[in-house]
């Protein structure tokens, strides 16, 4: 299983991917889930990946093998982050279909985020079907992989106005979240904060499962929880409050 999130603020983009992709009781394994395609200056890149491993692998070989060659089409000559997403869609749509003709168990998702030169920060959602949505004002993040658990987290603290490193910790503790409900999605933790028209990618960090980091902010997160757990209002309050506000609507 996986979990990636991609959230787009004012200041630029931040994303954050576990790296598990086997959970078994004495077989764990690992393996990025975060790429990074760059034209210093021109262009900063990032896709992220959930889904079938053998899948996402030779969509990522595609990407790199076409840049390289320089096909007519790809991540380093299309002109907008929407005609990235239709690429990365229809070469994911070509992948499924080569295993024995597709179908569920082959199925990928992915993220692709950043920015072009003279152009707006994005990022967009691509389906297994390789159709795909992206980041508004009204959706400032994204997800792929087991994202039920991150999301309550993330739908109280995100907007546009936050700084990137709000939405860094915050990316952070929604994993936390997952990790802890979901023992299939676990370090080494991928993070990249990319600030709008810096056309950079050097705020790039990884955690592995021993990370100091990571045990102080997950027994941080847990105790500010429970500090506002202990302060909410007692339900012994609750007849008094609903009796006010009733005696205030019947007096108006």
């Amino acid at each position: 299983m996986t979990y990636c999130v991609a959230i787009r603020t004012d200041a630029g983009l931040c994303f954050v991917s576990d790296s598990r992709t086997n959970a078994g009781v004495d077989n764990v394994s690992t393996y990025s889930k975060m790429f990074c395609f760059e034209a210093p200056g021109q262009r900063q890149l990032v896709v992220l990946s959930s889904g079938n491993l053998a899948t996402t692998q030779g969509v990522i070989a595609q990407i790199k093998k076409d840049a390289k060659r320089q096909a007519a089409r790809s991540f380093a000559n299309l002109e907008t982050l929407e005609d990235i997403a239709d690429y990365l869609g229809e070469c994911s749509a070509e992948h499924q279909e080569k295993h024995t003709g597709g179908g569920k168990a082959f199925e990928a998702s992915f993220i692709v985020g950043g920015q072009i030169q003279g152009q707006k920060p994005g990022a967009y959602l691509i389906y297994p079907q390789g159709n795909h949505i992206t980041t508004s004002r009204d959706t400032p993040y994204l997800q792929i992989g087991e994202s039920k658990y991150g999301k309550p987290i993330l739908d109280r603290i995100i907007s546009s106005e936050i700084s990137l490193e709000t939405a860094a910790l915050c990316g952070l503790v929604s994993m936390d979240s997952t990790m802890r409900s979901n023992l299939t999605v676990g370090p080494p933790i991928e993070v990249l904060m990319y600030e709008a028209d810096s056309l950079t990618n050097e705020r790039r960090y990884r955690f592995e499962e021993s990370s100091e980091y990571l045990r102080k902010l997950n027994a941080a997160w847990d105790d500010r929880l429970k500090e506002a757990f202990n302060n909410m209002p007692p339900i012994a309050w609750s007849q008094a409050w609903d009796q006010s506000a009733a005696s205030e609507r019947s007096s108006r």
